[in-house]
């Protein structure tokens, strides 16, 4: 075992970083979220494999070196987390980290305290701890996998609530078994208190570093590198102010400080966001690496067919049961509930505040106490990680909750019609809208809008063009929906552009760029024909995504290439037909005897549900 001499030290910190860098690397190379790489990495480096990494390897440092570790990688997450964007899911949002954290205590806990036969206080440290799934392993899963936005608002802001109050309530527990307390009120108060010097401390910093920002000379020449420093000085001062007025209350100041400076105008706010990333991603490497690598697997044989029980209650049964209480009436699919169900790993909070518990409760001498929390905690760290976070792209695309992202510029009657249809047909639609009444109106529809210019190539950017497919500007000026698209083009290259143009002088002007031009004026006159020559199909064409449907889609099927539109028929869903069929930019209406070949677009019409049967027996990865 390693010892914890300074150059032994030195040697061993540098190492840890170094593996960490590299699983963040494969992480981005295979598309896995790196807690997966970086608990793994753990368990080779710890004492059950090669032994290098142990108890003893740093001495007494280890509570302060996660402590400071854990500040700035909760103040990371709260920095971004913007409270415009809860308005996305409100009602979801809070009760997941209300009605949702209380169900998944009180159920862990009597879990825990029946399959374990433990106490009730230590089942609920256990299930306090286990509440807490965060913004460590949300992070990596929402980068490999763009679920909607609604989605990722909720699990975000869940993770990054729940590390605050879950380590809060966990220290309140873990100090009445220390202290022997068991009232109510008593155990109320020292929430309270924790929480209460946390928010206090976290304002009081964040206020300071805003000062500082804003009216301090931050020296002209070097001012963005010392903004860099200042906000991360910012974040451990935070933490460790709190924690010299109550004990554990840093989590929260940290937490408080992070929301505020993330949702108030700094300057250098980009150099910030980066300089931090790159750093906590270094903190992070190291924290799971070496909370990993001090778990024995002792203490989890020791659980027993109790232990895999409690594991699966809390994946499968408390959480799947939170999920769908929580949001209960709001616009979540079925899919994406069940996605937030099966994806909720727990991270570092749980893994760092049950060992340095653990460490406490063996100075206390209660060793027995101290193994059933570090396993029943670390053996649902890893469980939820490995199969969770580790499958989180395969189950995603299994229960179909990756959408295309559209980006709409301009939220007017238009925008926000267009928007309503994509998000009813399941897309990822995000609007773009300057006017902060316009933005109102659409939100309180229900649509997600991102307040800002659409020319600014930021505010595209923000709102998530470097991941559209699709970008299309409704509005009523014909000069701004050029400089969209012209921006859209030559900064973020989406498959398709689409724009509104009012005047049908200025079409060629677009579609010289490549863009999809839509006449106002064109479109109008053509509904008119539809209607007067066509009433028959206009009348079909407006019960799209209600009752009838029209699709288009790549064949990519084997049981479909080859074969002639007549042998396809009868293995079609009742009630749909292929209409078209489009090939190196030709586009036909197929007789009986056209044979689709790899790479064709067919389209598909019928009744709703007969279109997506279609859909999924011409591309089956869709």
């Amino acid at each position: 075992m390693m010892a914890a001499g300074g150059g032994n030290l030195i040697t061993l910190v540098a190492a840890l970083i170094g593996v960490g860098v590299v699983a963040q690397i494969l992480s981005d190379r295979f598309r896995v979220p790196s807690v997966v790489f970086l608990l793994a990495s753990g368990v080779v480096l710890g004492p059950e494999v090669l032994g290098i990494v142990g108890p003893d390897s740093f001495g007494n440092a280890l509570s302060a070196i996660v402590g400071l570790s854990v500040a700035i990688i909760v103040f990371e997450g709260a920095f971004h987390l913007r409270i415009g964007r809860l308005r996305e899911a409100p009602a979801a949002t809070f009760k997941l980290v209300t009605l949702g954290a209380a169900i998944a205590l009180i159920g862990t806990a009597a879990v825990v305290h029946y399959a374990l036969d433990v106490n009730w206080l230590i089942a609920s440290l256990v299930g306090a701890l286990l509440v807490a799934t965060g913004p460590t392993v949300i992070a990596p899963i929402l980068e490999v996998v763009p679920v909607r936005n609604r989605v990722g608002t909720a699990l975000e802001t869940e993770g990054i609530v729940n590390d605050v109050t879950a380590a809060i309530l966990a220290v309140v527990i873990f100090e009445a078994i220390i202290e022997d307390v068991h009232a109510p009120s008593e155990l109320f108060v020292l929430f309270a208190q924790r929480l209460g010097s946390g928010i206090v401390v976290g304002l009081a910093v964040a206020a300071i570093v805003f000062y500082a920002l804003h009216y301090v000379d931050l020296s002209p020449g070097n001012a963005p590198q010392n903004a860099r420093l200042l906000v991360l000085g910012g974040a451990l001062v935070a933490y460790g102010g709190a924690e010299a007025v109550a004990t554990e209350a840093g989590i929260a100041a940290a937490a408080t400080a992070g929301i505020i400076l993330g949702n108030v105008d700094v300057p250098y706010e980009e150099e910030i966001t980066d300089f931090k990333g790159d750093i906590t991603l270094i903190v992070l490497s190291f924290v799971f690496i070496t909370l990993a690598a001090l778990l024995q697997f002792e203490y989890l044989l020791a659980l027993g067919l109790g232990g895999i029980l409690v594991a699966a209650a809390v994946a499968l049964v408390i959480r799947p049961l939170l999920v769908f209480i929580s949001t209960a009436g709001d616009r979540f699919t079925r899919g994406e509930r069940l996605f937030m169900s099966f994806v909720g790993p727990r991270g570092i909070i749980p893994a760092s505040v049950a060992t340095l518990f653990a460490v406490e409760f063996r100075a206390q001498g209660m060793p027995e106490e101290a193994n059933v929390l570090v396993g029943t905690v670390f053996l649902v760290i890893f469980l939820t990680v490995a199969l969770e976070a580790g499958f989180a792209r395969q189950i995603a695309e299994f229960l179909d909750v990756i959408p295309m992202r559209v980006i709409i510029i301009g939220a007017g009657d238009v925008g926000q019609t267009l928007a309503q249809r994509l998000e009813d047909r399941g897309e990822n639609v995000v609007l773009i809208e300057e006017d902060v009444n316009t933005v109102e109106t659409a939100r309180n529809a229900g649509l997600t809008v991102h307040h800002g210019d659409g020319t600014d190539t930021e505010v595209l950017r923000s709102a998530g063009a470097d991941n559209a497919k699709i970008v299309a500007t409704t509005t009523g000026d014909d000069d701004v929906n050029l400089l969209v698209a012209q921006l859209a083009e030559s900064k973020f290259s989406p498959e398709t552009i689409l724009a509104r143009v009012n005047n049908p002088a200025n079409v060629d002007a677009f579609e010289d760029l490549g863009v999809r031009a839509i006449s106002a004026v064109d479109a109008t006159a053509m509904a008119f024909d539809d209607y007067i020559e066509r009433p028959a199909l206009v009348n079909w064409m407006s019960e799209i995504g209600e009752e009838g449907e029209v699709q288009e889609i790549e064949v990519t099927s084997e049981d479909l290439i080859g074969k002639s539109i007549a042998e396809i028929g009868p293995d079609l869903p009742p009630r749909s037909l292929i209409a078209l069929v489009s090939r190196d930019g030709e586009t036909i209406v197929p007789d009986g005897d056209c044979v689709l070949e790899r790479g064709d677009r067919i389209t598909v019409i019928g009744d709703d549900e007969s279109v997506m049967e279609a859909l999924s027996f011409a591309h089956p990865d869709e």
